[in-house]
């Protein structure tokens, strides 16, 4: 019920301003990004498809979340299947299948890619909102073609509150009527651009948009894309803690 009425509460506040025709404020815009990605639970199939100096992989998982703190991943496909990682407490975990060991993912590990896709194992054991980690500007508005059809856009400009952020810097592309986040930009303290998200197509689930396939660019590598979907997607169901344990890893 909080995360329902934090959604609606941050909705209603930011149609109002559309409504009267002012800017709404850099803070409303990205309460209401992070309001839309709060979820009690969330269980779902996923597929990713890497697409590397000319070479194309396919992974396929099963995926369990909760208060995007706990999270548990397993691969399905034939060449990764019993592949597993645990995120819990901050810290990321991964069993293969090949040594049959657990290893804690940490230091310079964290900055390389995840399963060879352009998402680094850093980007996924992040707690925080965006509100929490980074200071908002509106920097403007202009227009994004999503699916072929132009949307008016914000855009905010985030600067990381921390030194230790990865990103230092982020440029959001918000839809102005539905509030989706259309496109962002991760950059590094230098200014030097990252990373890329795009996203290609969102589905609604109880009230609440949820996008359910996306793309993402690292772009210190070359020719690299990976495209993220979400399917059967089931939102607060209760999941038993036994899932979010390292006894379940080497299962």
């Amino acid at each position: 019920m909080k995360a329902r009425a934090v959604l609606v509460s941050v909705f209603l506040g930011t149609l109002v301003a559309f409504v009267h025709g002012q800017t709404p404020s850099a803070a409303e815009l990205l309460r209401r990004v992070d309001a839309n990605e709060i979820y009690t639970t969330i269980e779902y199939d996923g597929e990713m498809v890497i697409e590397y100096q000319g070479r194309r992989f396919v992974k396929t998982m099963k995926a369990w979340a909760r208060d995007n703190s706990d999270s548990f991943i397993e691969f399905t496909n034939p060449e990764d299947r019993g592949t597993k990682y645990l995120k819990r407490g901050g810290r990321l975990y991964v069993y293969s299948p090949d040594t049959e060991e657990v290893m804690l993912i940490s230091g310079h590990i964290l900055k390389e890619s995840m399963m060879g896709s352009d998402m680094s194992y850093e980007d996924t054991i992040e707690n925080e909102t965006l509100s929490a980690r980074y200071d908002p500007v509106v920097a403007g508005s202009e227009t994004w073609n999503f699916n072929g059809t132009d949307r008016a856009c914000w855009i905010l400009d985030l600067t990381a509150k921390k030194r230790t952020e990865s990103y230092p810097k982020q440029k959001l592309w918000l839809d102005k009527e539905t509030g989706d986040c259309l496109h962002y930009e991760l950059f590094a303290l230098s200014g030097a651009k990252l990373k890329e998200y795009n996203l290609l197509k969102i589905e609604v689930f109880g009230g609440r948009r949820f996008p359910v396939e996306i793309e993402l660019r690292d772009l210190l590598r070359k020719n690299s894309k990976t495209t993220m979907m979400t399917r059967n997607v089931v939102m607060d169901r209760p999941i038993p803690d036994s899932v979010f344990s390292q006894r379940n890893l080497s299962r």
